[in-house]
């Protein structure tokens, strides 16, 4: 029986294809790298050879006769010197306020007895869904020096002005009151998943509270608290609108030094160029930072299941944290909206007294009725959603396939295609609108002035987010599970389709919801791409503010907020259904 089994011959052992052979650069490979190089690279390197010649890219026409390195003047000039000085000192203010905001909100609800935990909970979250610019608009309306309705209810009260909005403590304010979500999210994971193991022998061998959080809990958490004030740092430095919104005009950083270099007449593109490769390298330095940083995140000690942490204490204190939580929301959100609501309510923004302005009819819903009703304002509605339905789509399709390709084949050449996808993270967004605006100029492709390019555009933009959240889920998925399909005889393609794809259903279903809410918050990237026919509602809002059309600005700025909570609502509760569905 042994020699007959022996010698019959072995079974052949089913080809596993695409996956594990592939020894060549394919064309799936190949078309990924032109379709990421015509997105991102050709953009960003677009903007790297203006900076050296004489002229920005036409269209059809390159023009490498003039290389120069004068365009780097600007970069030394006044202007600039003063912009790159007023961004360093905006982004450490704002990142260490963001950070003191974010991180007190996550330690309170992960790990002391604060009331109203989950109301805070919330309370952190809740500005991300205003947008960064709408939230300074408000201010701008709130804490305008003179017509400011804080200031206005002041005098009301005939007190001094309270608030000045349009200086770089002001800036530094409201930037700080809109990214301490981002603050919070990251130290609020460092600060539940940490092994109790250590704090409780600090206590059993005598140590305070005080000691414990000071000596175990903080430096623990360092990594996160870290990676938080840089990633920040980063976002805050290459904000574009709510520095030229608060700003009023009177100080530059550098995306609104770029900006007013190509609104100039003739617009400067070149020393812009110039001017954006400095924001590109700063950015790049600092993420760099970032990335060692959160690398170290390793050290912090994770729990594992059945380890409860310890909560710590607050005492007296417990009342005044929920306070100062429900400062942080009045701040970022209540007064905001009720600022919109007021001037799109009121005759006119601009009230002489708050305390009469509620008198003689002089409320009405005449402003939000020509809002809602605007064809401007409709159009614009019906861009914005189709644009950011059609760039989720794209995006999280484009994303999954790349990641697939990375993270599950041993094609050559896959890892180059991982770097490219998350390139878009280290290029400011007015930098990487700027090489946007000169690629489909100069392309032999007539989507200009089309939503087309808008979508093209968010695509770029958004990939490393949607190439995160695609790799974070594919490998979840174990492959042995596509790999038993093939060994039954389906081909690799029906493989992916029939377990991988139904299996990522919700995680690739949250990708597109990130995507589509990025998508309808974004106002940078396509600054420079929109027609009269293509404005979106984050154009028209940041058009009619920078005219001076207060009222309808407020208006429109509601509807956004509303359609954005609605996408919102319809998000988490298609989320639920499909969880529930899987």
């Amino acid at each position: 029986m042994t020699t007959q089994l022996m010698e019959a011959p072995a079974p052949e052992a089913p080809d596993i294809p695409d996956t594990k052979k592939f020894r060549r650069p394919s064309l799936l490979t190949i078309g990924l790298y032109a379709v990421l190089a015509i997105l991102i690279v050709l953009p960003v390197a677009l903007v790297v050879l203006s900076a050296f010649t004489t002229t920005t890219p036409r269209p059809g026409n390159i023009d490498l006769s003039g290389l120069t390195f004068d365009n780097f003047a600007a970069v030394f000039g006044p202007g600039a010197r003063q912009a790159a000085l007023n961004s360093l000192l905006i982004g450490i203010g704002a990142s260490v306020l963001a950070l003191a905001i974010g991180g007190f909100l996550a330690f309170v609800t992960a790990r002391t007895n604060v009331r109203g935990a989950r109301f805070l909970y919330f309370v952190g979250l809740v500005p991300m869904f205003l947008p960064s610019y709408v939230g300074a608009l408000a201010w701008s309306l709130l804490g305008g020096p003179n017509a400011g309705l804080l200031n206005v209810f002041a005098r009301d009260l005939n007190l001094p002005a309270v608030f000045d909005i349009y200086n770089l403590g002001g800036l530094v304010f409201v930037l700080a009151l809109y990214y301490a979500p981002y603050a919070f999210l990251l130290t609020h994971s460092a600060f539940s998943l940490m092994n109790p193991d250590l704090e409780e022998a600090a206590r059993t061998h005598g140590a305070k509270p005080a000691t414990v959080l000071r000596k175990v809990t903080l430096p623990l958490a360092t990594p996160a608290i870290l990676g938080a004030a840089i990633l920040t740092f980063v976002l805050t430095v290459e904000n574009f609108p709510v520095a030229q919104i608060t700003s009023g005009g009177q100080l530059d950083t550098l995306p609104t030094y770029i900006f007013r270099l190509m609104n100039s007449a003739p617009a400067r593109g070149n020393e812009a160029a110039a001017v954006a490769i400095t924001l590109v390298v700063i950015v790049l330095l600092v993420t760099a930072v970032q990335r060692r940083v959160v690398a170290r995140r390793s050290f912090t000690t994770v729990a594992g299941k059945g380890m409860k942490l310890g909560k710590f204490d607050l005492g007296r204190f417990r009342t005044p944290a929920l306070l100062l939580g429900i400062g942080y929301f009045i701040l970022s959100t209540v007064l905001p909206l009720l600022a919109l609501i007021f001037v799109t309510l009121h005759e006119s923004p601009y009230v002489n007294s708050i305390l009469s302005a509620f008198t003689n009819g002089r409320m009405g819903l005449d402003a939000l009725r020509e809002a809602v009703t605007s064809d401007l304002v409709m159009r614009a509605t019906g861009n914005s959603v189709v644009v950011a339905i059609a760039a989720a789509l794209i995006g999280t399709v484009l994303a999954f396939v790349v990641s697939y390709v990375v993270n599950r084949t041993t094609l050559p050449g896959r890892a180059g295609l991982g770097y490219l996808s998350m390139l878009p993270l280290a290029v400011p967004a007015i930098v990487l609108g700027l090489g946007l605006l000169w690629t489909w100029l100069m392309l032999p492709v007539p989507i200009y002035g089309t939503l087309l390019v808008m979508v093209i555009a968010f695509v770029a933009a958004q990939m490393p987010q949607g190439y995160q959240g695609a790799s974070s889920s594919i490998l979840q998925i174990h492959q042995d599970l596509e790999d038993s399909a093939v060994m039954h005889g389906a081909n690799r393609t029906r493989a992916v389709f029939k377990i991988t794809a139904p299996l990522l259903r919700v995680p690739l279903t949250s990708t597109f919801l990130l995507l589509l809410m990025l998508s309808m918050r974004e106002l940078t990237v396509p600054l420079f791409l929109f027609t009269t026919d293509t404005r979106l509602l984050s154009i028209v809002i940041f058009d009619d503010f920078e005219n001076g059309v207060l009222q309808r600005s407020a208006a429109t700025s509601l509807v956004y907020c509303v359609v954005i909570f609605a996408l919102a609502y319809l998000a988490r509760r298609f989320g639920a259904n499909t969880k529930n569905a899987h």
